[in-house]
């Protein structure tokens, strides 16, 4: 009796259990075009711990005639109340025949007890085709090959590859340029004095400040001889600053050649003017007032009569470059001259290039 009473007991907590586990399938779409995807979700609902083992089809099985497996996916366990947890696998379906299809119960197994199911249903619908007009439709096009070939690319991708390393280049110099600063030149227009004039303004300083009055004659013959002897060098080109005064009437007597009685009288006033400042410069002579005004009166007529009014009074004065400057100089020509040959063969070479291309295209 008592035997009997656990038997039945057992056979009841094991018909509970049993009922406990379920197993569900749902289709996302129960229709599909023909070559489309559906989603076959199985859900397993088993206490936790429990061996669940679903099917297992290979890419492209067939589940059944006309309708294969593409894939199945695991999406993993759930937890639930009462220590029971929902594993999923979802299977990706499709079929290429129009027709009504009848999914049968999927069977899992859990603990190694098979578990079934609900089955489905799948309508698969095909594209309806205007066989009226069969000159809409093509057959499968053959296999294509290469339309193009490395040997007709070659010569372009290096001409291409030639450019860029050109434009490089070219870049290259052109920071080089940009950083060799220009030498930057100015031509000047200087306005000199003609010799006879330098030579007047100095006298009438020497007449404003009133020397040939003062008590100091060497000044006074020291100042006026200067002036004499810058305007001579100037008029005639010889260096008569460096000249003692006997050597200047010599080199004036070959240079005055005319032998006019003016010629000769401004000739004698000179020398006198000269013999008298080496008086007074060397051998302290004592002069008078008069007679510094007739010296001062012989050097203005000396200058009027000798002086040479036609010459030009503007001088262009150019700029002398140093060593170190003409090389800039250079280099930046050479750089400007390199960076143009590179622009004109870009140039070229881009247009070949397009010109290729062009060829190759059409």
């Amino acid at each position: 009796m008592r035997k009997t009473l656990l038997y039945i007991l057992s056979s009841l907590f094991f018909s509970v259990a049993h009922a406990q586990v379920t197993v569900e399938a749902a289709i996302d779409s129960i229709e599909m075009l023909i070559g489309e995807q559906v989603h076959v979700t199985v859900t397993a609902t088993t206490k936790e711990g429990s061996k669940v083992e679903f099917p297992v089809f290979k890419p492209l099985q067939q589940i059944i005639p006309g309708v294969e497996v593409l894939k199945s996916t695991e999406l993993g366990t759930n937890g639930k109340d009462n220590g029971f947890v929902d594993r999923q696998v979802v299977y990706t379906l499709t079929s290429f025949d129009d027709t009504l299809y009848y999914l049968p119960p999927f069977v899992v197994k859990v603990d190694g007890k098979p578990y079934e199911s609900k089955s489905l249903a799948l309508k698969v619908v095909g594209i309806e085709v205007d066989t009226t007009h069969v000159e809409k439709f093509f057959g499968p096009k053959d296999v294509q090959d290469n339309p193009f070939q490395w040997s007709d690319w070659s010569l372009l991708f290096w001409l291409s590859v030639l450019m860029l390393v050109l434009m490089a280049l070219g870049y290259y110099l052109y920071l080089r340029l940009r950083d060799n600063k220009p030498i930057i030149t100015r031509i000047r227009i200087v306005k000199r004095l003609l010799p006879h004039q330098k030579a007047m303004k100095e006298i009438e300083q020497i007449k404003a400040d009133k020397m040939q009055n003062s008590e100091n004659a060497k000044e006074y013959y020291t100042k006026l001889t200067d002036t004499l002897r810058k305007y001579i060098e100037d008029r005639y080109g010889f260096n008569a600053m460096e000249m003692t005064s006997s050597e200047i009437i010599g080199r004036l007597e070959q240079a005055l050649s005319d032998d006019t009685e003016s010629a000769d009288t401004m000739k004698a006033e000179l020398r006198q003017l000269f013999t008298t400042a080496d008086l007074v410069k060397f051998a302290k002579y004592s002069t008078m007032i008069n007679e510094n005004d007739a010296n001062l009166v012989s050097a203005i007529d000396f200058i009027n009569q000798t002086k040479l009014e036609n010459l030009p009074t503007e001088e262009t004065v150019k700029p002398e470059l140093t060593e170190a400057d003409q090389r800039t100089v250079k280099t930046r020509r050479v750089l400007k001259t390199v960076i143009a040959l590179i622009a004109v063969s870009c140039a070229v070479l881009l247009g070949t290039v397009c010109y290729g291309l062009y060829q190759l295209l059409n």
